[in-house]
């Protein structure tokens, strides 16, 4: 299958295993060869819920003998209408919201830059060193990462302006983390006066946690910030919460952390339980700046995946899912201190926001020097051995657990395990 694949398929949408999987449950797949694997991967942050639960597969299955396709923009249907009801009492803040929803999270992104320019009247957008916002043109020019995502891809939409993200790990040698925030919040006002000044400036779009960029947090500080400045200026606070959404950090929105309430919310993957479905929720007068017709698409919205979008929210926002989701991350988090204690010299830091983790892989912990190599090498280590792992980070050089947040501890002692042994096997080299 993978041959044909190779085959048959344009060689720009890569793949990162050589697996050709069969069928999946809960937070295992199997292959065709009739393998299962441990999926640490979750369809990069789409299977918060797990692969395939019964209760989403139930409502697609009702819902596609329902209607399987009408178009929001021809008429209205009932899954479009509650998915946006629900989302308007979810996010953040209390004052009344609206929603659109789309196919993708890239799609999302730049649906709520269309609403940011409609409202403020206004064309600029301030995003953050290591940010990725998806792949259309516009999202392109709003990522960090160029070698991957953007090579030879331009030219791109201008009145982008990047500004650096506080990476607490990579921050000066001799620097203090509070001097380190300081610096980069002189950094962003200095930028209000020698790239772009604040009045000509529709929205800063910046992830709540960094998801390609190696799942760096916003800090605390730099949040309220960025919070206070757009407020002070009519700027728009945006949160992207494309993949760091959904429960993936123990609450529904990442945000909740914080105790802000941005102006727009970006959310997708795993809203819909695996399904193609992302949102943009906001304020009502904002929301409805847009003129009639400037925002939708053919398949946005579409009632089988805001059917399967219902039932996952009742699961997402369940005390019990969100319990368990906070307690997965505590006890991976242990086991990653473990690895990190074990192999000091290649893991430099292990990061992250409640279950939404990463560890980054370093060629030695004083100069910090990213090793990529040795990631793709230990990613190819735990495939040997039943555990789906994939790569995150601005250099390439991080590890990212997003597994289904309906594992067990025993499905992750049995994973971390793995893990364990492919560092150690990466780490000697070939045999």
């Amino acid at each position: 299958m993978v041959a044909r694949r190779d085959a048959a398929i344009a060689r720009g949408a890569a793949r990162l295993t050589a697996v050709a999987i069969a069928s999946g449950k809960g937070a295992t797949v199997t292959d065709v060869d009739g393998n299962t694997f441990i999926d640490f991967a979750g369809g990069i942050g789409t299977l918060a819920v797990g692969h395939a639960p019964q209760d989403v597969v139930d409502a697609i299955r009702r819902q596609s003998e329902q209607l399987l396709h009408m178009c929001s923009i021809v008429a209205t249907y009932e899954p479009y209408v509650a998915v946006c009801e629900r989302l308007n009492r979810l996010v953040p803040g209390d004052h009344a919201k609206k929603t659109v929803l789309l196919n993708s999270g890239a799609e999302a992104v730049e649906a709520a830059v269309k609403i940011a320019r409609a409202h403020t009247g206004r064309q600029a957008l301030i995003v953050f060193e290591g940010a990725y916002h998806g792949r259309t043109n516009l999202t392109m020019g709003m990522t960090s990462k160029y070698a991957l995502f953007k090579k030879g891809f331009g030219p791109y939409p201008s009145e982008i302006y990047r500004l650096p993200f506080p990476n607490l790990y990579r921050r000066p040698a001799g620097m203090s983390e509070d001097a380190y925030l300081d610096h980069c919040i002189a950094q962003f006002d200095h930028a209000l006066v020698a790239q772009v000044a604040p009045e000509a400036v529709a929205a800063v779009v910046v992830e709540t946690v960094q998801g390609e960029g190696g799942f760096v947090p916003l800090p605390p500080r730099f949040a309220e910030h960025l919070r206070a400045r757009c407020s002070e200026h009519g700027m728009l606070f945006v949160a992207d919460e494309v993949q760091a959404g959904m429960s993936r950090t123990g609450r529904l929105f990442a945000i909740e952390h914080y105790g802000l309430v941005p102006d727009i919310v970006v959310c997708g993957k795993s809203i819909a339980g695996g399904m193609p479905l992302a949102a943009v929720t906001g304020r009502a007068d904002i929301m409805d700046a847009p003129h009639p017709g400037g925002l939708g698409g053919t398949y946005s919205g579409n009632p089988v995946a805001c059917a399967a979008a219902l039932v996952a929210l009742d699961s997402l926002t369940s005390p019990a899912f969100l319990e368990r989701a906070s307690a997965i991350g505590e006890y991976v988090r242990a086991h990653l201190e473990r690895l990190q204690a074990r192999f000091p010299d290649l893991i430099g830091e292990m990061r992250g926001l409640g279950p939404m983790l990463a560890i980054e892989l370093v060629k030695d912990p004083v100069s910090r020097a990213p090793a990529p190599e040795l990631t793709n090498a230990i990613n190819a280590e735990t495939l040997k051995r039943g555990l789906i792992t994939i790569r995150a980070g601005l250099y390439s050089n991080c590890l990212r657990f997003l597994p289904p947040l309906t594992i067990s501890d025993e499905q992750i002692d049995e994973g971390m395990a793995v893990l364990a042994e492919a560092i150690a096997a990466a780490q000697a080299g070939p045999a």
